[in-house]
Order: structure tokens, then C-alpha cells, then sequence
């Protein structure tokens, strides 16, 4: 099988204090490029990730509205599509191990599971973590297919994601595409990965409780509309 590139897609919203080392300790021997999808910033996020060697682009407000651009704005010739946010949570080294069974012709889609890993002390809520085991029993139930986490770190198969027509441009991104990688047959693969606490600022889901709130409520929303139902 052909060497698939890959592109990583780094969704910013004000991670002025974390981005630089985010796209400075990319991989870059093994990637195509990295793109920073600015997604409203007023604190430099975009031109601090550009100073780094990323691509920078801009979205509408919105996590999936930022994902969707960055996938849509992906090299041609890249054939895997990473995804990982721009606070430092996400570890880079797993990256290898994330897109492997991609690479190899084993997978469509893996998904970085934290809460299977290794988790700095303050990286989770609790909430994320029942969270996390809640719509995976869901899933397990009415999808007939085992997700411990929704983490963002995650891997696919280009085409396999053209497939999946995405729609959701909020935090229930992730959500979607797990459920919709299911729903289409994806062969699907889950690995563990570590997850520390974000390097500087305040988180757009976990900061305050009406940021938690307001997703928590977007996430059900995605869970019963597609999730219920198996694709024809």
C-alpha cells in the first residue's frame, strides 16, 4: 500500500499561550504540513502559529466549523487527516501510533482514548471522564461498536470522512463523526493515549460551568438526533 501523507488540523480559539509550542513540536519528518484553523482569535494565535510554520487559516466561530475547514483546506495529496487541539493536551508522540493502522490498511478512523491512558492530575473533569463512559454505553447499545472517550485526538481516512458528510459545526463534532463512523461501517480502531493539562489559558468547554453546560447540551443534542438510529 502507498504511504499515505497526513495533515494535522489544529482548531485555535485564544491559545496564545500554548500554540507555539503546539505546531513548534510537530513531527514534521513525518507530516505534509500543519494547519492552525484560527476560529475568531484577538490574542495573536494565528500570527504566533504562522511565526512556528504552520498554515494559517480562518473559520467561522465554531469547533466543527474549524475542523471542517481545516479538512476541507488539507493538501490534495494528503491521504489521513489528524486532529488534536492547541492547548498542549494532546501529546504529539503518540501521533505515530494514532495514524498506523490507517497507514497499514487496518483502520478508517482511530480515535486517541485519554481515558484508557496515562492522565495528568487536573487534565479531566470528572464529568468528561463519566461523560466519556455514558455515550459509550449508548453507543455500544445502539451502534453495536465500543468508544471509551471523545477525545479530539484522532485520525481518519480521507475519503472515509468525505463519506461521513459532516454536519455538526459546534463541540459535537467528534461526536458525530464517531457516531457517523459507526453508522457507515468505518472498520474502527481505539488506542491509548496520555493527556496532560493544557499549557496556559482557560478552556472553551471545561472553563466555567455555562461553557460546560452549553456543550454538554449540544453534545446530547448529536447523541439522540443520530446516534439512536443505525444507518440504513
Amino acid at each position: 500500500m502507498p504511504e499515505l501523507r497526513i495533515s494535522v488540523i489544529i482548531p485555535a480559539l485564544n491559545e496564545h499561550e500554548s500554540i507555539g509550542q503546539v505546531v513548534a513540536s510537530m513531527p514534521w519528518n513525518l507530516i505534509a504540513e500543519c494547519i492552525v484553523v484560527d476560529n475568531g482569535s484577538t490574542d495573536g494565535t494565528g500570527a504566533i502559529a504562522a511565526a512556528q510554520g504552520a498554515r494559517v487559516i480562518t473559520s467561522p466561530r465554531g469547533y466543527g466549523a474549524a475542523c471542517k475547514a481545516g479538512s476541507d483546506a488539507a493538501l490534495a495529496t494528503s491521504g489521513i487527516l489528524v486532529y488534536m487541539d492547541g492547548d498542549g493536551s494532546d501529546i504529539i508522540a503518540d501521533l505515530s501510533r494514532l495514524v498506523a493502522p490507517i497507514g497499514s490498511g487496518e483502520a478508517d478512523f482511530v480515535l486517541g482514548s485519554r481515558i484508557k491512558g496515562d492522565r495528568e492530575a487536573g487534565s479531566m473533569l470528572g464529568s468528561q471522564v463519566f461523560a466519556g463512559h455514558f455515550v459509550g454505553l449508548l453507543l455500544r447499545i445502539f451502534q453495536g461498536v465500543r468508544y471509551t472517550d471523545m477525545g479530539p485526538f484522532r485520525a481518519i481516512r480521507r475519503t472515509s470522512l468525505e463519506q461521513l458528510q459532516m454536519s455538526e459545526m459546534t463541540y459535537g463534532w467528534n461526536l458525530e463523526m464517531q457516531i457517523k463512523a459507526a453508522q457507515h461501517r468505518l472498520r474502527i480502531r481505539e488506542i491509548v493515549v496520555d493527556y496532560r493539562r493544557r499549557i496556559g489559558g482557560t478552556s472553551k468547554v471545561s472553563g466555567d460551568l455555562a461553557a460546560s453546560m452549553k456543550a454538554a447540551v449540544r453534545i446530547l443534542e448529536v447523541l439522540f438526533r443520530t446516534g439512536l438510529s443505525r444507518h440504513p
